[in-house]
C-alpha cells in the first residue's frame, strides 16, 4: 500500500488497516514501542504493550511517558476513527493522571482511548491504563484539532 492510499481511507478504515496488517517496515512510535492494535471501533480504540527494560525510570519502573504515549496514542486514534478520508489531527492537550508504578519485566499494559466528543475542528477523547492485573495505571483525556 502507498502513502496515497492512506488519503483516500478514513480513519476507520486506516486503523483497522493498522490492526489488520500490523505494519513493521513503517517507521513509528507503535512500532519503536511494540503497541499491538487489539480492539478498533468507530471512537475506541483498545492498545496493549509488553513492557521491558528499556522503558525504565531511574527507580526501575516504566516511566510515565510510556504511559502518556500510550495514552495518546489510544486516545488519538480513537478520534482519528471518527474522521473522513483526508482530515487529520493533532494533540492540542493531553492531562495525564499516574495512579501507580508498572513494571519492566514485560507485563502486558492495555490503553484504552474514546471518543467524548468529535465536532468539526476540535474532539475529546478520554482513556486509561490497565495492568495485567487490571489495576489501573494511569487516565488522561485529551484535546484534538481537527484539519
Amino acid at each position: 500500500m502507498t502513502t496515497t492510499d492512506f488519503a483516500t481511507m478514513t480513519g476507520l478504515e486506516l486503523m483497522r488497516w493498522v490492526q489488520t496488517e500490523r505494519p513493521t517496515d513503517i517507521p513509528s512510535i507503535g512500532r519503536l514501542l511494540g503497541m499491538r492494535f487489539d480492539e478498533v471501533e468507530h471512537g475506541r480504540i483498545v492498545i496493549s504493550l509488553d513492557t521491558r527494560p528499556d522503558f525504565a525510570n531511574p527507580l526501575g519502573t516504566v516511566h510515565g511517558g510510556i504511559a502518556a504515549t500510550l495514552l495518546d496514542s489510544a486516545m488519538g486514534c480513537a478520534v482519528h476513527t471518527t474522521l473522513p478520508a483526508g482530515t487529520g489531527y493533532t494533540t492540542l492537550e493531553l492531562k495525564v493522571n499516574y495512579i501507580r508504578a508498572a513494571r519492566t519485566d514485560g507485563q502486558t499494559l492495555t490503553a484504552t482511548g474514546t471518543v467524548i466528543h468529535a465536532g468539526r475542528r476540535t474532539a475529546t477523547a478520554e482513556g486509561k491504563v490497565l495492568d495485567e492485573q487490571g489495576r489501573l495505571v494511569a487516565h488522561a483525556t485529551t484535546t484534538c484539532m481537527i484539519f
